[in-house]
């Protein structure tokens, strides 16, 4: 397993450098060396066509089928493009350009939609779920991964991953211990999995449940990874649980901070002990914290004082929507299927288990406080 760790597999959203694009004659000045590199204003176009075409189809497929809905549809769209013809070069550009600016975008207007009492209620009285499905993640990443024969830093980007916030949370994670590109690569490739698959799973599930809005809102926000994949889910479920996920996904976000910190001090004391204190990771808390949150807060600060109209929220929420839906394409074209394929059955046999631990403690802790 190790070994195969060693093999970096090709980066999803990486663009070809200077040294990878055939070399030929240019004008001098900055016009010649953008079409050199083939970074033109134009160049992200061929990408960004692609993106939004499968995202317009996603939309009108979304839209004759509500259950599903523009999100899903596109995750999927994109995913099956991706493992049909692999995007090239050309049109990576342009895809991820649309990936996660975009998402980050759609999700800070959905602040505008909500009120800061709503964000503090919602938000806080999901602490208690939170915290005990994080924790309980963390530490099944911890036994399971050491029993699985899972590397370290694996076991913590999985487990960063699963209990925080997906992709997000692992890059934040990779610098404070140094992981390899390959163990990255491998932990979001495990994440992306179970994304797919909790959009597919937890709304049939709530169903099944007889969740409300609150409730599966709250289970979302909680036991689904990436933002992205938590309102795919609650889009899913119905629009009037949309607000109550990304509240508590936005709260859940805060704990890269802590979580980070904490590798960090761990990061260092494990150089001083190989007497390479002067190697240890330093992290700032600020730099941690995401800006998209900050705008989110900002927005709903904004419609707490009036300053948003009634008339204009529905078109925001639309935009918002929008934005996610080709954002969530440019995911699913950024995937790796071969990849995927590649890897070893171990860390995806953790990422399996931690799912379905955060899931099942998330149930377990609302039913325990009476929220389900």
């Amino acid at each position: 397993m190790k070994k195969a760790l060693v093999q970096e597999p090709p980066s999803t959203t990486a663009t070809p450098s200077a040294t990878e694009l055939p070399s030929t004659e240019t004008p001098t000045g900055t016009a010649g060396t953008q079409q050199a590199h083939g970074e033109g204003p134009g160049s992200r176009l061929p990408g960004l066509a692609l993106t939004l075409a499968l995202a317009a189809l996603a939309t009108a497929v979304g839209r004759l089928l509500p259950v599903l809905g523009g999100p899903v549809t596109a995750v999927v769209l994109g995913v099956l493009v991706a493992a049909v013809r692999k995007p090239g070069p050309r049109l990576r550009r342009g895809i991820t350009g649309a990936n996660k600016p975009v998402l980050q975008a759609g999700v800070a207007l959905l602040g505008a939609q909500l009120s800061l009492t709503q964000v503090l209620h919602v938000g806080g009285g999901s602490l208690p779920i939170m915290l005990g499905s994080l924790g309980a993640c963390l530490t099944a990443a911890h036994f399971l991964g050491r029993r699985l024969g899972v590397e370290s830093n694996l076991r913590t980007l999985v487990g960063a991953g699963t209990g925080i916030c997906g992709a997000s949370a692992i890059a934040a994670v990779t610098p404070v211990i140094g992981a390899a590109s390959a163990e990255v690569a491998y932990a979001i490739s495990t994440i992306f999995l179970f994304n797919i698959a909790a959009v597919l799973v937890f709304p049939v599930l709530g169903h099944l449940l007889g969740m409300d809005p609150h409730a599966f809102g709250l289970f979302a926000g909680t036991a689904v990874n990436d933002m992205s994949s938590v309102v795919a889910v609650a889009t899913a479920y119905g629009p009037s649980a949309i607000d109550d996920a990304v509240v508590v996904k936005l709260t859940r976000t805060l704990m890269i901070i802590p979580i980070c910190l904490g590798l960090a001090l761990w990061a260092r004391r494990r150089a001083r002990a190989a007497d390479a204190a002067a190697d240890s990771p330093r992290v700032s808390a600020f730099r941690l914290v995401p800006w998209f949150l900050v705008v989110f807060l900002l927005a709903a600060a904004a419609n707490s004082a009036g300053l948003v109209p009634a008339g204009v929220q529905p078109g925001l929420k639309e935009l918002s929507v929008l934005l996610i839906t080709v954002a969530l394409c440019a995911v699913g074209l950024s995937t790796d299927v071969a990849a995927l394929r590649r890897t070893g059955p171990r860390p995806l046999l953790l990422g399996a288990c931690l799912w379905v631990v955060v899931s099942v403690t998330s149930l377990t802790l609302q039913y325990g406080v009476g929220a389900l």
